[in-house]
């Protein structure tokens, strides 16, 4: 039996960014350039997620599912477009919601599971 391993651990909000169980990889919170476009913010937090897939050995292509967050649901029109330039026809399943985030700045988030093809 495999173990579960964690990483990019926050004792803070208690949480792990990454979680690799078996074949797949849980990534959660992924957002950067608050506060900036929502273009720039979806982008931003594809970054992170490619960044945290490389650390353990994946990239975007390996992602299967993704739960987009988004302040404005409305925002949810830029987000095809991108997909396409950041996931090379490789697109996963994914589901769009509007929520509320603890700041202002935050306008888009994404988690997202990966598949480690042996």
């Amino acid at each position: 039996m495999k173990e579960i391993v964690r990483t990019e651990i926050d004792e803070m909000w208690a949480h792990s960014a990454i979680v690799e169980a078996g074949d797949y990889v849980y990534i959660s919170y992924c957002m950067k350039n608050e506060g900036q476009s929502i273009e720039n913010q979806i982008n931003g937090a594809f970054d992170i997620l490619s960044d945290r897939l490389k650390t353990i050995g994946l990239t975007l292509e390996s992602v299967v599912q993704m739960d987009c967050l988004f302040r404005d649901i409305n925002d949810l029109s830029f987000l095809g477009e991108i997909i396409k330039e950041r996931f090379q026809r490789k697109y996963p399943a994914r589901k769009a919601y509007e929520t509320k985030f603890i700041r202002d700045g935050i306008a888009f988030q994404v988690d997202a599971i990966a598949f480690r093809e042996n």
